[in-house]
């Protein structure tokens, strides 16, 4: 059960990243996490007042608030170093994050077996492989590598974050949506300031109109890594958090594929090895 809901999460995550770095190379990245995010703040709280998931607010909702705190700044950065691309460089090394759960689950007492120690090694080795990362060439190039290692640790503190945050299904409902309001709140702060400095929160040019086609891409962006979430939140709870927090790092592979289905990035052979020893790295956790 572990390995499936932590699979489904990289596929999510995956879509959602190569969704969002489209959609910030026609909209300012804060833009498209804040529209992104207010939706998905709107169809929680539909379900939150349907399930009655408010009755078990507790303690426990600060990891959620601490969660969307981090959130917005790690998804800034992400798309924004997204946008720079090529896709196919920068998401892998937003998975480096992976080592905040691991060592979360390695401090409360998780000791994996052999199998699943080597399959965490060679998956995180193909992961980063898998971007290829070229640590050479213009300013640009490095500022997207700064961006997304801000990113890869915000991402892992917040999937450590949101596995504490509940212990059902309807709490995590409730964790989930007080994790999207914060991030709404946080965000929509942050985009404030920036209107109020004179930085454009559209594109010159570009209208409510122009915006309202985009809803159904920032919808998809915004509830598909909603559901990411809730997806590990139940494969860390139904399992060791070393290996629901390495399967769902797996998400880099799934946005680089994307990137070379539709968008025609070529693959080098180094990010082909990457991907397959990540594949590999799978079977063994999962047969593990």
């Amino acid at each position: 059960m572990t390995a499936l809901f932590a699979l489904a999460t990289a596929v999510l995550w995956g879509f959602a990243d190569f969704g969002g770095g489209l959609l910030t190379r026609r909209l300012p990245a804060l833009t498209v996490v804040m529209a992104s995010q207010v939706i998905a703040v709107v169809v929680l709280g539909a379900i939150v007042l349907g399930t009655g998931a408010w009755r078990e607010a507790g303690p426990q909702l600060w990891y959620a608030v601490a969660a969307g705190l981090v959130g917005p700044v790690a998804m800034f950065s992400f798309y924004k170093a997204l946008a720079m691309g090529p896709m196919g460089v920068v998401s892998p090394l937003g998975s480096l994050g992976v080592v905040v759960p691991v060592g979360v689950g390695l401090a409360i007492g998780e000791r994996p077996g052999l199998g699943q120690v080597a399959g965490i090694a060679v998956a995180v080795v193909g992961i980063v492989l898998a971007g290829g990362p070229e640590l050479r060439g213009a300013p640009v190039q490095r500022q997207a590598i700064v961006l997304t290692l801000v990113a890869a640790f915000g991402f892992g503190a917040v999937m450590a974050l949101i596995a504490e945050a509940s212990t059902t299904v309807t709490g995590l409902f409730l964790a989930l949506f007080v994790q999207r309001v914060t991030n709404v709140a946080a965000g929509g702060t942050a985009l404030w300031v920036q209107a109020r400095r004179g930085r454009p929160v559209l594109p010159q040019g570009t209208g409510l109109k122009d915006l309202w086609r985009l809803v159904p891409a920032l919808a998809f962006v915004g509830l598909a890594d909603v559901a990411a979430n809730g997806t590990y939140s139940i494969a860390a709870q139904n399992g060791p958090v070393t290996v629901a927090a390495v399967l769902s790092s797996l998400y880099p592979v799934v946005t680089a594929l994307a990137a070379f289905a539709l968008l025609k990035e070529r693959l080098r052979m180094v990010q082909a090895a990457g991907a397959g020893l990540a594949l590999a790295g799978t079977v063994l956790l999962a047969a593990g």
